[in-house]
C-alpha cells in the first residue's frame, strides 16, 4: 500500500484480508439487486436530505475502513477519520455543484446517514437508490451489503435481516472516476456529476409483494393488453386482480408456482398521444399487496418507411436534452428540474425528446409522459467503449435490464437506443451490440430499437450511409454536423442520399453548431467567431436539406440548452460549455431557435 512506509505483521494481515474481501466482491460475491418497479407509489420512508461526508481524494478510506466508524478504546488510541466535524451534502444531488472545492472532483466521497427502524414482524425492508454515479459500495451498521456499478439506473438491497431495532447507520462509498471498461468509458462530452444523484428510500413490503408488472398494449394492437404480474416471496399461487376504474374493468388471473401471472384483456381504451396524453389509474392487487400506477396505452411501430403512433404516421419533432439544470449548473433530478427542461422542449414545438446519452431520472420520464412528449431513452454505450473486455457486455446487459424494468410501463417511452457513435472497426463491437439488440427485443418487443451512427461518408454533396447495425435497427439514426464539423459541398437543396436499407425510416438524431448567445458583432461567415448568425445559417441550410432526405421520419437538433463540458476549452466563447444549445445556459433564445420553431410549426 503506497500510504504505508512501515508495516507490522498485524497491519499486513488486515491489508490482506481487505484485499481478499475486495477480490471476492469483484468476483461476484456482493452485488445489488435489480430494483422493484413503481417505487413512487409504495410504502416508503425517504432518506433524502443532509448526509455527512468525508472527502477522500487519495482513496485511503478503503484502507482505513471508514465504514466501521471506529472509536478510540484506550487513552493511547486515535482514529484518523471522522464524519463528525465535516461537511454535509444534499441527497439527492451531485457533489460537484455543492462545494466549490469539488467542482471538478472525480474520485471518492464517503456518505453517511442515520435512520430509525421499527420494522414490524412479517414485514420486509429494502434500501433503494434511484442512482449513484458511478461506483457505489454500501454498508449497513459496519457491514458491506453490496455494490453497484452504473451512474443512471436504480438498485436496491434487502436489509430485513440486517437492520437493527432503533438506530442504524448507512455508509456509501461513491466514486465517479472514469473507468476504462465503464459505461460510459473514459471520454465523453458531458459533465461528470458525481454523488448520490437521485432519491434514496427505505421501502417496506409484506413477506409477499408485487415486485414487477407489465401492462401495455400488445404490439400492433389498439385495444388488446398483453402483459404479466410478478410476485416476490409468494409461497403458493395467489389470485391477482387488475383494475382500471375509469374503464369499469376488472381482470382476474392467478400466479403460477414461480409467482407469475399472465395478463390479457381488451377494452375500449382512449389512446395516449402528444395531443391527448391520456393516463389511467391502474390498480394491481394480489392477496397480500396492492399497488397503483398511472399508465397510458399507445401503439408504436414501423411499417415500411413510416413510424406509426396508434396506427397513424407521425413526424418526430425532437430535441436532444442532457440531464442538467442549466440555471443551477447541477445534475437535474427533481420534478421541478424535469419541468424546466421539458417545458422548454414543448415551447420549441417538440412532440419528442431524446434523453442523451444515458437513462434520465424517472421524474423526467413521468413528467414527459404527462406533458405529451414521446421519449427516446439511451444507454451510455458512447464512442470509445471497450467491447473486447469480457466484463463490458455483462455491464451492458445489466444496465439494459435495469432501465427496461424501470420504464417499460411508461407509454411515453417509444425508443430504446442501445448505442451512440460507436465505430464498426472496433473489435467485437458488432457482435456485442447485435446480441444486445436481441436481448432488448426479448425484454420488450413493443418499442422501437435503434443504434445511432456518425460514420457516414459525405463527399461531392452526397451522403453514403451504411452500417451493419442498421440491419437490426427500426430506425436509421444519423448524427451529422454538416456546416460545422464538415463544410457544405454544394447547395443544401441538392444534397443526395445513398442509404443502406432504403425501406427503413430515417431519423436525423443530431445536427447543429456552436454559438455564444449575444455574439452578433463579429463576421457571421466564419465558424471560429462562434456567432449566432453562423449557427442560424447552419440551421437554415439543414432545414432546407431535410427535404432531400428519403423516408425522413423526424429530426433532433443538438441540443436544447448549452451545457457544461470540460473538453470545451475556448475561453473566449466556450469557457467550459458546449455552445450548441438553441438556448443559452440562462435560457436565452439564440437565432437558430427561431429557425427550428418555425420548421416545427410547419410540421
Amino acid at each position: 500500500m503506497k500510504y504505508i512506509t512501515t508495516i507490522g505483521k498485524g497491519t499486513l494481515f488486515r491489508i490482506q484480508i481487505v484485499t481478499l474481501l475486495c477480490l471476492m466482491c469483484l468476483a461476484g460475491g456482493l452485488h445489488s439487486q435489480t430494483a422493484m418497479v413503481n417505487v413512487l407509489n409504495r410504502h416508503k420512508t425517504s432518506l433524502n436530505g443532509d448526509w455527512q461526508v468525508i472527502i477522500d481524494p487519495t482513496g485511503i478510506g478503503e484502507w482505513k475502513q471508514v465504514w466501521q466508524e471506529k472509536k478510540p478504546q484506550k487513552k493511547t488510541d486515535f482514529v484518523e477519520y471522522s464524519f463528525d466535524g465535516g461537511p454535509y451534502l444534499k441527497v439527492p444531488g451531485d457533489f460537484n455543484s455543492q462545494l466549490c472545492e469539488l467542482t471538478y472532483f472525480e474520485g471518492t466521497i464517503w456518505y453517511k446517514k442515520r435512520f430509525q427502524n421499527a420494522l414490524q414482524v412479517g414485514k420486509r425492508l429494502f434500501l433503494y437508490f434511484g442512482a449513484v454515479n458511478y461506483m457505489a459500495d454500501v454498508y449497513l451498521n459496519g457491514e458491506k451489503i453490496g455494490s453497484h456499478e452504473g451512474g443512471f439506473t436504480p438498485f436496491q438491497f434487502e436489509i430485513t435481516d440486517k437492520v437493527k431495532p432503533g438506530n442504524n447507520t448507512i455508509v456509501v462509498k461513491v466514486n465517479n472516476s472514469r473507468q476504462a471498461n465503464g459505461l460510459p468509458g473514459t471520454g465523453y462530452d458531458w459533465f461528470n456529476y458525481g454523488g448520490i444523484t437521485r432519491d434514496v428510500d427505505l421501502i417496506e413490503t409484506g413477506n409477499s409483494y408485487i415486485e414487477d408488472y407489465f401492462i401495455q398494449l400488445q404490439k400492433g394492437s389498439l385495444n388488446q393488453v398483453l402483459g404479466w404480474v410478478q410476485l416476490n416471496g409468494a409461497q403458493a399461487p395467489q389470485n391477482i386482480r387488475v383494475k382500471i376504474p375509469e374503464l369499469n374493468l376488472l381482470y382476474k388471473t392467478r400466479t403460477d408456482k414461480k409467482g407469475r401471472a399472465k395478463v390479457e384483456f381488451s377494452s375500449r381504451i382512449k389512446l395516449w398521444s402528444p395531443e391527448s396524453p391520456k393516463l389511467y389509474k391502474v390498480i394491481v392487487e394480489s392477496e397480500s399487496d396492492t399497488l397503483a400506477d398511472s399508465i397510458g396505452f399507445r401503439s408504436i411501430e414501423v411499417k415500411g418507411n413510416k413510424v406509426l403512433l396508434n396506427g397513424n404516421p407521425i413526424f418526430l419533432k425532437a430535441v436532444n436534452i442532457h440531464e442538467e439544470n442549466p440555471y443551477k449548473k447541477a445534475r437535474a433530478y427533481s420534478i421541478e428540474d424535469a419541468r424546466i427542461l421539458l417545458k422548454a422542449a414543448k415551447e420549441l414545438g417538440c412532440n419528442f425528446v431524446r434523453l442523451a446519452h444515458y437513462p434520465h431520472s424517472e421524474n423526467t420520464i413521468r413528467e414527459a409522459e404527462k406533458m405529451g412528449l414521446m421519449v427516446w431513452s439511451e444507454l451510455p454505450v458512447y464512442q470509445h467503449i471497450q467491447f473486447s473486455d469480457s466484463v463490458v457486455p455483462k455491464k451492458m446487459d445489466r444496465m439494459l435490464n435495469e432501465i427496461v424494468r424501470r420504464d417499460k410501463n411508461r407509454c411515453g417511452v417509444i425508443v430504446w437506443s442501445l448505442s451512440n457513435e460507436t465505430y464498426p472497426g472496433t473489435p467485437n463491437r458488432n457482435e456485442v451490440l447485435i446480441n444486445l439488440t436481441a436481448k432488448c427485443h426479448a425484454l420488450d418487443s413493443t418499442r422501437l430499437i435503434t443504434h445511432v451512427i456518425n460514420t457516414h461518408n459525405y463527399k461531392d454533396n452526397t451522403f453514403n450511409v451504411w452500417e451493419p447495425l442498421y440491419k437490426y435497427s427500426d430506425l436509421i439514426a444519423i448524427n451529422e454536423y454538416i456546416g460545422w464539423y464538415d463544410p457544405w459541398q454544394g447547395n443544401p437543396s441538392e444534397t443526395r442520399w445513398q442509404i443502406a436499407f432504403p425501406d427503413k425510416p430515417v431519423f436525423i438524431s443530431e445536427f447543429g453548431g456552436e454559438a455564444l448567445y449575444g455574439n452578433n458583432s463579429a463576421p457571421t461567415d466564419e465558424a471560429s467567431n462562434w456567432t449566432e448568425g453562423y449557427q442560424e445559417k447552419i440551421y437554415a441550410n439543414q432545414t432546407e436539406m431535410f427535404n432531400t432526405i428519403p423516408n425522413l421520419c423526424g429530426v433532433c437538433p443538438w441540443i436544447l440548452f448549452d451545457y457544461r463540458s470540460l473538453g470545451r476549452m475556448n475561453q473566449v466563447y466556450q469557457n467550459g460549455y458546449n455552445r450548441k444549445g438553441l438556448l443559452s445556459e440562462k435560457g436565452e433564445k439564440k437565432k437558430a431557435w427561431y429557425i427550428m420553431n418555425e420548421f416545427y410549426k410547419k410540421k
